[in-house]
């Protein structure tokens, strides 16, 4: 089936001959899709404060830069989360490639906020696109292994973030580093539709009807059943705090970091402000330990809220091996945390909902990167960068102390 069959929900006349790739092979495009799109809408990380400079941006300004992506990006997960279930899960990741390439080109050529806001836009509406439909393709290519399908997301997830700074700091060494990144970028994201585009998908899981296929693409009210409902409620709460943190790594952690260091490398502030990810990532591919799911959620919830504290007392003291220290305990107990609670409500939720009800965790997730980091950008012009990272630290820390107190009470009762 052809992408252009499967976008008009219409079945192929004639099957031309396709590129009938391995499971493995499947597996593996869909992880680098979903994190090369993630990569994307973080490689402009550590070079904001150059952004900042160039065009005269104030803290708040860089927050709304970055919160256009989030919101965009939650919009458009509630929009078309369920979208690949109707189109299929390839024509769902061309749709979210395009539109990333698109947002790219925006964002590397933008001289004003409204088109870096435009252009984070673009990049929030490719990863809405390729967030469901990624879960959802991993979730059909491993039918007898869940858990391991919502390992292979997280790593994908967390992985692309982290990785975004990282890169975006190595290419900011490059001349011209507000501009060429992003023009690199997007020749390798278009390279990733020659895969796409010759591979023999898979049909949809819901075929639309022939008279109205549109309609199929309406949004939809998420339901959750209520065998799931506990899981779903607890892997948002752990996902909101998650990306809070996260949020605030790559949005204000790189102007923290020279504040409190001054001038370092731009690879370096790359290397930090993703770090927090990165370990995160790097925690999906341990083993979970004898310990039962919700204790070892408890157990990362209380490491991310001490790492979290110590991100204020290694700015006071100017301590960067301390603040490193802290990212990596946040990223580490974040890891564990969220891949318990994540995957209880993958393995609970029917797959003829998968895309849509991960799609909806992932709003309320995504939520936590916006409005907390939004006050936090508001806080830093009124008060100071320092002192508001101190009382966000502070509010971070207790809310992930109290989800544990929740996560242990189900352990007690037996939830």
């Amino acid at each position: 089936m052809s992408v252009i069959s499967e976008l008009r929900m219409r079945p192929a006349p004639v099957k031309a001959p396709r590129w009938d790739a391995s499971v493995r092979t499947r597996l593996g495009l869909t992880v680098v899709v979903l994190a090369t799109l993630l990569v994307g809408a973080n490689l402009a990380t550590p070079l904001y404060p150059l952004i900042r400079a160039g065009l005269g941006l104030s803290a708040f300004d860089t927050t709304v830069a970055f919160a256009a992506y989030v919101l965009t990006l939650v919009a458009g997960l509630l929009l078309v989360g369920h979208w690949s279930d109707h189109i299929g899960r390839r024509a769902a990741l061309v749709l979210a490639v395009l539109t990333g390439v698109l947002g790219a080109v925006v964002f590397g050529a933008a001289t004003s906020l409204p088109l870096l806001v435009l252009g984070r836009c673009l990049q929030g509406a490719a990863v809405a696109c390729a967030t469901g439909a990624g879960s959802a393709a991993l979730r059909d290519l491993l039918p007898h292994r869940p858990e391991w399908a919502s390992r292979f997301t997280l790593v994908a997830s967390a992985g692309g973030v982290a990785a975004g700074p990282m890169i975006g700091g190595l290419l900011s060494l490059l001349p011209e580093p507000t501009r060429v990144p992003f023009g690199l970028y997007a020749v390798f994201l278009t390279l990733l539709l020659i895969p796409l585009v010759l591979l023999d998908a898979r049909p949809a899981i819901k075929q639309a009807q022939p008279v109205r296929p549109l309609s199929a693409l309406k949004p939809r009210r998420p339901a959750v059943s209520r065998t799931a409902r506990r899981a779903f409620w607890s892997a948002s709460a752990v996902g909101f705090l998650s990306f809070a943190v996260f949020g605030f790594s790559l949005s204000l952690a790189p102007t923290y970091v020279t504040t409190m260091a001054g001038e370092v490398g731009r690879p370096i502030v790359g290397l930090i402000a993703g770090l927090v990810l990165a370990v995160s990532a790097a925690s999906q591919l341990f083993p979970q330990g004898a310990a039962k799911p919700a204790q070892a959620g408890v157990r990362g919830l209380l490491v991310m809220a001490v790492g979290v504290a110590l991100i204020p007392v290694a700015g006071a003291v100017g301590n960067v091996p301390l603040l490193i220290a802290a990212l990596v305990l946040a990223g580490a107990g974040q890891g564990v945390a969220f891949r318990t609670v994540f995957n209880a409500v993958a393995q609970q939720v029917e797959g003829s909902q998968h895309a849509q009800i991960i799609s909806t965790v992932y709003v309320i997730t995504y939520l936590g990167s916006a409005v907390p980091v939004l006050g936090l950008g508001l806080a830093a012009d009124a008060v100071g960068l320092t002192t508001a990272v101190g009382f966000f630290a502070v509010m971070v820390a207790a809310a992930c102390v109290a989800m544990a107190v929740v996560l242990r009470r189900s352990v007690m009762t037996g939830g």
